[in-house]
């Protein structure tokens, strides 16, 4: 061969392969739970139930829409987006701003700054029994999150959904209280199912302990409604 044809060939096979698409651009997780786009929205139903020692259960039932904002960078030079967040008691009434939070995806991280603090949402890429700490970022002590029924239907408020993700922060139930922290994402779509449950029981005789009565706490079920880009 000669040296005018090899370099030909050369360059070539450069043009080609450049011309590839994604080669450029920052690599896409296999499974992309958390998509981060502006304009991206989420509608929840919540309903939440507080208890309270020698009292009924308070029920509240609202929705929160969540909104992602622009990117821009943060403070440690990453690209961030804020999370919008918005409340209203019913359909059909005027959104009332409820709290702004933020989101960024660092290396296979997504990290998700809630009131101030930092979590580890989802690891990517995500497989069954996958297991990192929640809490590497903030000062809270270490907490396992665990990545469980990867690529399993969901079906909530009526709605079923191919591929999806439950993350497990909690699951401890003992004679004295119950902490629950589940969380549910769908492929390009977010979060679509949460639920955040922390009960005290009754331990104060021995006719109530081991009974799950219960004195005080909150449960909290998000569910997701509707969806789409404004």
């Amino acid at each position: 061969m000669s040296s005018r044809l090899y370099i030909l060939l050369l360059v070539l096979w450069i043009a080609i392969g450049g011309c590839r698409p994604g080669t450029d651009a920052p690599g896409i997780p296999e499974y992309d739970f958390m998509p981060l786009e502006a304009g991206r929205y989420r509608i929840y139903d919540v309903q939440e139930t507080q208890y309270v020692r020698n009292s009924l259960p308070l029920q509240h039932s609202y929705q929160l829409k969540e909104t992602v904002g622009p990117a821009y960078t943060d403070v440690s030079g990453h690209r961030a987006y804020r999370l919008l967040r918005y409340r209203q008691t019913s359909n059909g009434q005027s959104w009332q701003t409820d709290s702004v939070w933020s989101v960024r995806l660092v290396n296979s991280e997504v990290i998700r700054t809630e009131n101030g603090r930092d979590f580890v949402n989802l690891l990517y890429p995500v497989s069954n029994g996958l297991r990192w700490n929640g809490n590497r970022y903030n000062l809270w002590q270490s907490e396992e999150y665990e990545a469980r029924n990867v690529g399993q239907h969901f079906s909530v408020s009526g709605k079923e959904f191919g591929e999806t993700v439950t993350v497990i922060a909690s699951n401890d139930s003992t004679l004295i209280g119950q902490a629950k922290r589940v969380d549910i994402y769908a492929h390009q779509i977010g979060m679509i199912y949460k639920e955040r449950t922390y009960l005290q029981f009754c331990t104060d005789t021995p006719a109530c302990l081991g009974k799950n009565q219960i004195e005080y706490g909150i449960r909290q079920i998000y569910r997701i409604q509707t969806y789409g880009k404004e």
